[in-house]
């Protein structure tokens, strides 16, 4: 299968370094807010960096918010991306995207906030494609005020302060808490993953 990403536009967000980290495992990924073209691609990435409330008023203003719900093909919510995913955001009190559902909350203050480096996961669903290659002594980089909840969703759950969803799957729909294009070795093999998953 040929693949065909497209990383979403949705303001804010840091593309340069995702497309780079595609490109490193030959994937040419195109980014744009042009529903047609998302809904054309193979796999879509929602990358996001910012704020909640922010994040859902540029997806609004362009018509997107109404596109993820239609898509039937893998799509990866990122950092904040994830976040999006859920019915609603502490952050800002917004409903965002409903694709899954729960509740991204605020992380504890201690012992620090926000979370901002590495972490190793702790897995709770082996065998899921998007965990082949990947163990418990497997780092990955982090910068998040807030979280979703740890449920039956999660397929590896971190720990700050308390456990929150590190990586989860439900359906088409997946979400990485931390920054995959900012992992080294384990995040390249999160996307790589990510991108043999088929539609």
């Amino acid at each position: 299968m040929s693949v065909r990403a497209v990383i979403v536009a949705a303001g804010g967000a840091n593309y340069g370094s995702l497309r780079e980290a595609c490109r490193r495992i030959g994937v040419d990924a195109t980014v744009s807010d042009d529903p047609a073209r998302i809904r054309a691609a193979t796999h879509v990435l929602l990358p996001g960096v910012g704020a909640a409330a922010q994040a859902m008023q540029a997806l609004r203003a362009r018509g997107l918010d109404r596109v993820f719900a239609t898509l039937s093909q893998p799509l990866l919510g990122i950092c904040l991306g994830m976040q999006l995913l859920y019915e609603h955001s502490a952050e800002g009190d917004v409903e965002a995207l409903g694709l899954l559902p729960g509740r991204v909350r605020r992380l504890p203050a201690a012992p620090r906030w926000p979370h901002m480096g590495w972490n190793t996961l702790a897995l709770r669903a082996g065998g899921h494609a998007l965990l082949q290659g990947i163990d418990r002594d497997d780092w990955f980089y982090f910068v998040h005020g807030f979280a979703a909840d740890d449920d039956d969703a999660t397929l590896a759950a971190a720990d700050h302060g308390g456990t929150f969803a590190a990586l989860v799957a439900r359906e088409n729909v997946h979400g990485a808490q931390f920054h995959p294009e900012k992992s080294a070795a384990a995040g390249r093999r999160l996307l790589q993953n990510f991108f043999a998953l088929a539609c």
